[in-house]
């Protein structure tokens, strides 16, 4: 590589950032890093009926939490700006201008009725739908003269004839015969410029040396191709990443699973775990490692490496994957992750969880080899808040316990038994072991002694270790939930 590599993340602000935008990204960053080249973000605005500003705030407060941070963008400005498509029609004009008076464009009048007409009779014959160059025999001072009087027109880029290739770091050099490209529409009768030619435009003003995008972008290729050699720039190398697909082997959609990172991001998903497992769509580490570091991807990501064929998205691998990374977390940051969800919740402020943050640390480590994504904590621990003689229910477990002769009598006993052992507070691993005991003398067999005290302290049947959740909830809250519950079964 002769010089350092420049390459851009270049979104629609149209709506939430896709996923597959995020490995797009993620992937371009890693390999200017790894290279010690610039990452430049450019906001592709162009189409003013659905780009906003919130969807552009939105795609870069995800890249941001992406750990992606760029070189020259829209928000922190640069030497190639405008970073905003939006700005720099003036620099679009002068461009088309440039080509229309070196032929490499002309304008074409023909209206939307002849060009439907024109559509139908190729179709009816089985012919390649193209236009028919009918605009490009007109005198060029005619065609001015025209437009200078008002007249709407388009400006077409001329296919030239010939044959073309262009390096594609994945599928391998890329040939295609100008016969295949249509004259293409650059500028639109109300002067607007078109995705392909302001694509080139800006490429071009930004230095762009390599550009990696998704597969559907492959069908442009040819006319950005077509683009560069008539303004006469040198060309970009190409890599166009493969497609991520549903594990039905289909397009990624809705259907399947969500497509907005903004998704997974509100759902819980730690962010390493987003990057890890949006870098394994088309691209791997090492051909066996599954887990890998922010630092070991831009240690060894290269393009060539990623694959051709379709990515599978697989859910609940990555469910899987996040629950590997949230393990890995230590409890104050674990515990800093899932206050918010806690709080969305209602089950408490983040005031108070702060006040009691030793406490709500060992919330957290008692569900921590349970969960795979920190939105799953607040259901799993809603009972730490309830009123002790209110705890939530459902029939299962109602059903379970009841299946255990004297199970109100048994919490009963138990309570008569656990008040004077804990009057000084709980110490989970003692009272495991004694408790164990006074079941056996009492001739229980553990799921008749464990499932109605569980029930008593948390609603359900199964979950933490019963004697570390006797500790989260403190002695006086156990024995008044154990005579609650007994009440309960015996009056049932």
């Amino acid at each position: 590589m002769s010089k350092p590599p420049r390459v851009r993340f270049a979104p629609s602000p149209t709506g939430k950032l896709h996923i597959g935008g995020a490995r797009t990204a993620l992937f371009n960053w890693a390999y200017a890093r790894r290279h010690g080249g610039q990452f430049l973000l450019r906001i592709e605005d162009t189409d003013p009926e659905r780009s906003t500003k919130e969807f552009e705030r939105a795609i870069l407060e995800g890249l941001h939490w992406l750990g992606i941070q760029w070189d020259e963008g829209p928000d922190i400005g640069g030497p190639c700006g405008p970073y905003r498509q939006s700005e720099k029609y003036p620099q679009y004009r002068e461009v088309a201008q440039r080509l229309l008076a070196s032929g490499h464009a002309y304008h074409c009048f023909c209206s939307t009725e002849r060009l439907d007409q024109l559509r139908a009779e190729q179709e009816g014959r089985k012919e390649r739908q193209v236009y028919d160059r009918l605009c490009a025999k007109l005198d060029p001072a005619e065609s001015a003269r025209r437009v200078a009087s008002g007249e709407k027109a388009v400006v077409r880029f001329h296919v030239p004839p010939g044959e073309t290739v262009c390096i594609d770091h994945i599928r391998g050099d890329v040939r295609f015969s100008h016969d295949e490209v249509d004259d293409w529409v650059m500028v639109r009768s109300d002067g607007s410029p078109t995705y392909n030619f302001c694509v080139v435009c800006d490429d071009v003003d930004m230095g762009i040396t390599h550009v990696f995008r998704g597969e559907e972008h492959l069908v442009n290729t040819p006319k950005q191709v077509l683009l560069y050699q008539a303004l006469g720039q040198p060309m970009p190398e190409f890599g166009h990443l493969p497609l991520m697909l549903g594990t039905d082997g289909k397009k990624l959609s809705k259907r399947t699973g969500d497509t907005a990172l903004q998704d997974y991001r509100d759902k819980g998903y730690p962010r390493e775990a987003v990057v890890n497992f949006l870098c394994l769509q088309g691209w791997a580490l090492d051909g066996t490692s599954v887990l890998f570091s922010v630092d070991q991807l831009v240690q060894h990501f290269d393009i060539k490496d990623v694959q051709k064929a379709g990515a599978i998205f697989d859910p609940e691998k990555f469910r899987w994957m996040a629950g590997e990374y949230l393990r890995k977390e230590p409890l104050a940051t674990l515990a800093a992750h899932c206050t918010p969800f806690v709080v969305e919740a209602e089950l408490a402020t983040a005031e108070q969880l702060s006040e009691n943050a030793k406490w709500f640390e060992e919330v957290v480590k008692t569900e921590q080899p349970r969960i795979n994504i920190y939105s799953e904590l607040p259901a799993r621990i809603a009972y730490l808040f309830q009123p002790d003689d209110a705890v939530e229910t459902n029939d299962a477990a109602l059903a379970a316990v009841r299946k255990h002769a004297n199970a109100a009598q048994t919490l009963r006993d138990y309570r008569e038994w656990l008040a004077p052992k804990v009057a000084g507070g709980i110490d989970a691993a003692a009272l495991r072991d004694t408790s164990k005991a006074w079941a056996a003398e009492k001739g229980l067999k553990l799921p008749a002694f464990f499932q109605p005290v569980r029930f008593a302290l948390s609603g359900e049947v199964h979950g933490a270790d019963l004697f570390d959740v006797m500790a989260l909830l403190g002695a006086e809250s156990v024995l008044r939930r154990l005579e609650a519950a007994a009440n309960r079964l015996a009056e049932a």
